[in-house]
């Protein structure tokens, strides 16, 4: 089985790191023992990757990042009821996502939000992508949900030391959002960016060209657990 922790290296980022206290509330409901404690809800809404497709059609449920952050928040809060649901559909973009946001998301009344699709956004391009985010982004901040963007992992027929490659087009847009909003971001991308730079060795991360494998959704996932930190 492979270790949570087997592939973390250390990246010191020039970036601030995210705020401590955005999930200051969701925090405090975390450590509440039985029975004053009640169910969080954690949504992650995208496309293949947050499905835990790995090498297509294998969907590698347990070692995607939606439930290896799930395993690392019961280690840190024992007393938590935790439930992760997975909205996302292989293949989709966030003009899709965003027509069945209300009934397939908000239904589930998350506690937070995480948004995965700028992969799949290329299809569509920035513009379109970027009303479709902020449409979510609006509608679930009327609910009071805290949200999570996601910047995107790699493709390999990408490179990623490109400073005007696709994918770092949709991830400062997402970067853009994030701070217009005042809410979370995962810089998943600039951690694989960083990985590339440094090795070239992006595809030890990969389980085929557009999807990472368990060691590369590890770096998605400890982005993410860096707002569960004290």
């Amino acid at each position: 089985m492979l270790s949570l922790y087997a592939f973390e290296t250390p990246v010191i980022f020039n970036e601030p790191q995210p705020a401590s206290d955005y999930l200051s509330e969701v925090k405090k409901e975390l450590i509440k023992k039985w029975p004053n404690n009640r169910t969080i809800n954690l949504v992650f809404h995208g496309h293949s990757v947050p499905s835990g497709y790995f090498k297509t059609p294998t969907v590698n449920t347990f070692a995607s990042y939606p439930f290896q952050v799930l395993k690392l928040l019961k280690d840190k809060y024992p007393y938590a009821v935790i439930n992760v649901i997975i909205t996302s559909i292989g293949g989709e973009n966030s003009v899709s996502g965003l027509k069945r946001f209300e009934e397939d998301v908000l239904n589930h009344k998350p506690d937070i939000l995480f948004i995965d699709y700028a992969l799949n956004d290329r299809s569509v391009g920035l513009d379109e992508s970027r009303k479709a985010w902020e449409k979510m982004i609006k509608r679930a901040r009327q609910d009071g949900i805290k949200i999570i963007l996601l910047t995107p992992s790699p493709d390999v027929g990408i490179k990623l030391t490109d400073n005007d490659n696709e994918l770092e087009k949709h991830s400062n847009q997402i970067k853009e959002l994030s701070k217009k909003y005042n809410i979370g971001l995962a810089d998943s991308y600039s951690r694989f960016k960083q990985i590339s730079e440094g090795c070239d060795c992006i595809n030890d991360y990969m389980s085929q060209v557009n999807h990472p494998n368990e060691k590369g959704h590890l770096v998605i996932t400890n982005e993410i657990m860096k707002y569960f930190n004290d």
